[in-house]
């Protein structure tokens, strides 16, 4: 393919930069579509994300909804067709800016002024439209073949909510026709499983307005957490946990000591009591340290490993709210570990092999990711590097494959990320372990050793489920709603055919009962094609026991599963297919 870089010369683009030059131009011709349809638009940023494109646009008092997208789509293509060169310039700073100004491009005039450096700035041109960028980009617009906008929402300049908010004109690009259709195929599927759809089906969930971003669950929904968290606590015993809990409001020292109210107090509340600053805990950490600090402690008694399920409340923006993927109060399933310094690869490696046990239960693939040290951060040269050592050094023995994310460790450490593969092949960000040698610093923490000494113990963070909320949101999507059985909300639902047979009809029904299966009885007067496709298709309860004349006689059942098979069986067998799958969490 080739490509126009921003001095005027023409290459082939390596084949791994070739998406993100396609979606860069898309952008550009996006923007002069809008600036075509609406002459009084102006720009803000235009990139090429990793799904595809997007372009933040102020229109004034014009507003945008979905139905105006196939025009400017329509637009793009015009644009497409009539193949205008792409052509880049280089202008000094002041002459950048004046032309800026005289296309009355406000944030792009911003934008220059706030550039620390006074160097030429390079431009690309493709017909009317001239828009600032480094490029490279393609040499003509039919180059670009294949694209779809895909949505609008808000965007604040700069990402600062005290700025204007604008419209984010949101789109994906692709080499060839196919890999768009594949990819639209796919988001088709995604917006069939959203979990916020789905959620709202199976009553599990829900959102209210007197409280943005404060998931409400519903019995339903509890069930679904409970068993998430019955399976978490059983795990956590066996594996030498122990579970506290810890003030949902401390003081603001404690955040200060901790680093926290220096870091990232923009996402936190903050609230007074008796003329004092408290906090709502963003993070569970704190609590932890306390718990450790409360008594002495002797190296006979490391590892400890403290377990919480901690509800944290984090200030989001408005604008990224989505469901129970970005929340501003949940559940996160924390540990902490305290430990010498020897036991490091020992703790980290037995962490990973808990991690792979919760995911491997779900069916869930995952890569790892090991995060270094951010320019925001606390510690010397010297604890990074052993922090940072420390994780290195129990991947390489696991013998497991790890990617690095430069500059993305927590402010008090290095960490692994794990990222979940799902069904659709998406991926979700969800356990992590974090080293600290930090904390223990900052709060003076010790132990005696043999030597009667006072060393400091080193500290891990780590979730499994990461977010319990979100993690729900995650399986909602990856299972259509269609849980495993022993997760599922209603596990069985006996349907009643005839009227002759609802007293064997609510035998059955009491015997699945008094086995502690989750179960309803369905004897209304409807026809039995109506109460297969509600539990079937809307409820998605695992197994439709469907009760009629036949089945009194032979004093069998019949069991329908989600995916429309049919078997007759008896009561008694039935009942122990359904423990079973329960019991091993099949």
């Amino acid at each position: 393919m080739k490509v126009i870089y921003n001095g005027g010369n023409v290459g082939e683009c390596p084949k791994e930069e070739e998406l993100h030059v396609i979606r860069h131009t898309a952008a550009h011709v996006l923007a002069q579509a809008v600036k075509r349809l609406y002459p009084h638009a102006s720009f803000a940023y235009g990139p090429a994300t990793e799904k595809g494109f997007y372009y933040d646009v102020d229109l004034g008092d014009t507003k945008l909804s979905d139905a105006d997208l196939p025009a400017i789509e329509q637009e793009m293509r015009e644009i497409v067709k009539v193949n205008l060169p792409i052509k880049p310039f280089i202008l000094p700073r002041a002459d950048a800016l004046k032309l800026m100004e005289e296309r009355h491009e406000p944030y792009k005039a911003e934008h220059i002024a706030d550039l620390e450096e006074d160097e030429p700035l390079s431009f690309y041109e493709q017909g009317e439209y001239i828009d600032m960028c480094v490029g490279p980009h393609l040499t003509y617009t039919k180059t670009l073949k294949a694209f779809k906008l895909t949505g609008l929402s808000g965007a604040y300049w700069k990402n600062d909510s005290k700025n204007k908010m604008l419209t984010r004109i949101n789109g994906t690009a692709f080499a060839t026709t196919k890999e768009l259709e594949d990819f639209l195929k796919l988001q088709e599927e995604a917006e069939r499983r959203d979990h916020r759809k789905i959620g709202k089906d199976m009553k599990l969930f829900m959102f209210e307005d007197v409280g943005p971003g404060f998931p409400f669950f519903l019995p339903n929904g509890m069930i679904i957490k409970n068993a998430l968290i019955e399976y978490w606590r059983e795990l956590h015993t066996a594996n030498g946990y122990q579970e506290i809990s810890t003030p949902l409001i401390m003081n603001r020292c404690l955040w200060e000591t901790s680093g926290h109210w220096d870091h990232y107090k923009e996402n936190m509340y903050a609230t007074a009591i008796d003329d004092e600053d408290f906090c709502i805990k963003p993070m569970n950490c704190p609590g932890g340290v306390m718990v450790y600090a409360n008594e002495p402690h002797s190296y006979r008694e490391l590892p400890m490993r403290l377990a919480e399920l901690g509800i944290v409340h984090r200030h989001e923006l408005k604008g990224v709210l989505h469901g129970l993927f970005r929340v501003r109060s949940f559940t996160q399933d924390d540990a902490h570990i305290f430990m010498r310094q020897d036991q490091i690869a020992e703790e980290i490696s037995a962490v990973i092999r808990l991690i792979d046990q919760v995911y491997s239960k779900f069916g869930f693939e995952y890569s790892l990711e090991l995060s270094t040290r951010p320019e925001d951060s606390m510690g010397s040269d010297e604890d990074w590097e052993a922090a940072t050592n420390g994780l290195v050094n129990a991947l390489e023995q696991l013998n497991l494959p790890y990617t690095i994310n430069e500059g993305d460790g927590a402010f008090y450490g290095p960490k692994i990320d794990f990222h979940l593969r799902d069904c659709l092949g998406r991926t979700w960000q969800c356990g992590t372990i974090q080293l600290d040698f930090q904390m223990p610093i900052k709060f003076d923490l010790s132990y005696v050793d043999e030597n009667d000494g006072r060393p400091r113990p080193i500290m891990i963070h780590r979730v499994c489920y990461g977010s319990i909320e979100r993690f729900i949101g995650i399986l909602i999507e990856h299972f259509a709603g269609k849980f495993p059985v022993w997760l599922a909300p209603m596990q069985a639902k006996v349907l009643l055919v005839s009227k002759k047979s609802e007293e064997y009809a609510a035998e059955v029904y009491q015997m699945l009962k008094d086995a502690k299966i989750r179960c309803e009885l369905d004897n209304r007067n409807e026809k039995i094609g109506y109460m297969i496709r509600q539990a079937q298709y809307t409820e998605r309860v695992p197994y439709m026991i469907i009760i009629g004349e036949k089945e009194l006689e032979t004093k069998t059942i019949s069991i329908r599963t989600r995916d429309s098979k049919t078997v007759s069986m008896t009561p008694d067998e039935f009942l122990r297919k359904i423990t079973a799958e329960i019991a091993n969490r099949e």
